[in-house]
């Protein structure tokens, strides 16, 4: 399976997955704007077009949604956070997961989830 994101800048969503989300580019396709990417199994695409990304920005709403296994949620929301990218508050179901809402710089939300079990 493999979800795709529409971007705006697909340089600066390069630099943005692969340096702040630590993805591995697997392709990239100049002539069409579209990077392959991936992250420890879970493969995600990004197309620079048209988007819809800006509007939605943190509503819940837009369609699916990246998840992202991480081993520590609050350790990388302060990374995330002092290197400047817009995340949410760390949400914690007691006893069950850490999550958090991270965008790209088009709006385009992701989550980064802790199992705590």
């Amino acid at each position: 399976m493999q979800l795709w994101y529409r971007v705006s800048d697909i340089e600066a969503a390069r630099a943005f997955y692969t340096g702040q989300l630590r993805f591995r580019e697997i392709y990239f396709d100049e002539d069409d704007r579209w990077v392959r990417l991936d992250r420890d199994g879970f493969e995600l695409a990004i197309a620079e077009g048209e988007f819809a990304g800006a509007e939605q920005a943190g509503s819940g709403e837009g369609g699916a949604v990246a998840t992202l296994d991480v081993d520590d949620v609050k350790a990388e929301a302060e990374r995330l956070r002092g290197a400047g990218v817009k995340v949410g508050t760390v949400v914690e179901i007691p006893g069950t997961i850490r999550l958090l809402d991270v965008f790209d710089p088009d709006g385009n939300r992701l989550q980064l989830a802790e199992d705590i079990a």
